[in-house]
């Protein structure tokens, strides 16, 4: 009996050894990690009655042993109109590009399995119907299911397509400020499909001088490098959903997909530390140390409604590198640039400058926030300094 004993606790000891192995080995792995990617989308047809949009999308398979399948797709469209959508007929269609295999042509996509290489597949969004000149975009999305080692997993990719286009000729509407004229500058809906450059080629130097300035902001430029999450791709953790409880209501981290964006960024160690050192510090009567220690995301996130239609439903970071944007921008324009996050509180943050802007001058141009918060569509703030005898 006692060597029986010795075999069971023996054994027992390897099973709850190779079982830890086993939950260590299974956190390593990567699971499902298939990725659709954005893709390049066309606006094949342009008319009255009748647009045709045609993209390119790809599937990846991010792991480096594993086939994914992907045994669905599925592409849902939500058009984004100044008129009535009534008597709009809407068809989609997806086309498998595979390397190895032909499209049908009965529209039916056929589980495939993504293995090394990527795989394409083309849609075609087809509208017809009257008053079509009053779209302004189209919310495309693309479900899918990645059947794989960790089980069948519905996942989305969001794409928005802009269909309105203002005139860049059209001459911006002047305000002043105590030290420049300021120039909103309307747009089109700004996509990952844009560049900032070229943005700012096509609206803003029609109107340009020499010596003037652009600012761009922060939300918009972060929209263009494609920084936005669904909260259904969100999952809060324990960290998230405890800590947001303590923020006023309009914060953007006061919702637990919110907090929990932040958290995915910069770890939940970090986020729960800010949390313990910024009430310490607010205690000692220095509020706002949070944002400090959590890093600079922290203040830029914006949660669901913190921008315009269709962007309203995601969570926005913030803009990647912006320092290399307001370079390249410069580079390209000769025109002085700014990233820069402004509201209606009077409140102006300058995420990044090119050398020769102070500052100072930026922040007495947008103090009036001259771009908006709501739908006005103007991004982009053309600064003119004023001359001395103007002042």
């Amino acid at each position: 009996m006692a060597i029986l004993g010795i075999v069971l606790i023996t054994l027992l000891a390897v099973m709850g050894i190779g079982g830890l192995a086993m939950e260590l080995r299974y956190r390593r792995m990567p699971g499902n990690d298939l990725e659709l990617t954005s893709g390049q989308w066309d606006v094949a047809r342009s008319q009255s009655d009748h647009y045709l949009l045609i993209g390119q999308m790809e599937f990846r398979n991010r792991t480096s042993r594993f086939e994914i399948m992907v045994p669905e797709v599925e592409a849902q469209v939500q058009l984004l109109s100044e008129a009535s959508l009534d008597n709009i007929d809407l068809t989609t269609r997806i086309i498998g590009m595979h390397p190895d295999a032909s499209p049908r042509a009965d529209n039916y996509w056929f589980a495939y399995i993504v293995k090394r290489k990527p795989t394409q597949m083309k849609v075609s969004i087809e509208i017809k119907g009257e008053n079509l000149d009053q779209l302004q975009s189209a919310w495309v999305k693309v479900h899918y299911i990645a059947y794989g080692p960790d089980g069948r997993i519905p996942k989305t990719r969001h794409v928005v397509i802009p269909l309105q286009y203002p005139d860049p000729q059209n001459p911006p509407n002047p305000r002043q400020s105590e030290s420049a004229t300021v120039y909103p500058i309307r747009t089109h809906l700004l996509t990952h499909l844009d560049d900032p450059v070229e943005v700012v080629k096509k609206y803003v130097l029609p109107h340009a001088k020499p010596g003037d300035a652009i600012t761009m902001g922060e939300t918009p430029l972060a929209l263009i490098q494609g920084r936005f999450r669904h909260p259904s791709e969100i999952e809060p953790g324990w960290v998230a959903k405890r800590v947001c409880q303590f923020f006023l209501p309009t914060s953007s981290l006061a919702t637990a997909c919110g907090m929990q964006s932040l958290v995915d960024l910069v770890g939940p160690v970090r986020v729960l530390f800010a949390f313990v050192g910024g009430s310490i510090a607010k205690i000692l009567g220095k509020p706002g140390m949070f944002y400090t220690l959590a890093g600079e995301q922290a203040r830029l996130i914006d949660d669901v409604t913190g921008t315009l239609p269709p962007y309203d439903q995601f969570i926005v970071l913030g803009p990647d590198n912006p320092q290399q944007v307001v370079e390249r921008i410069q580079q390209q324009t000769g025109l002085g640039a700014a990233i820069v996050d402004v509201n209606d509180l009077k409140a102006v943050k300058i995420l990044a400058k090119t050398s020769d802007l102070s500052t100072e001058f930026l922040e007495q141009a947008l103090r009036s926030n001259p771009a908006g918060n709501a739908d006005e569509r103007t991004p982009l703030v053309l600064i003119r300094p004023l001359s001395p005898c103007d002042r």
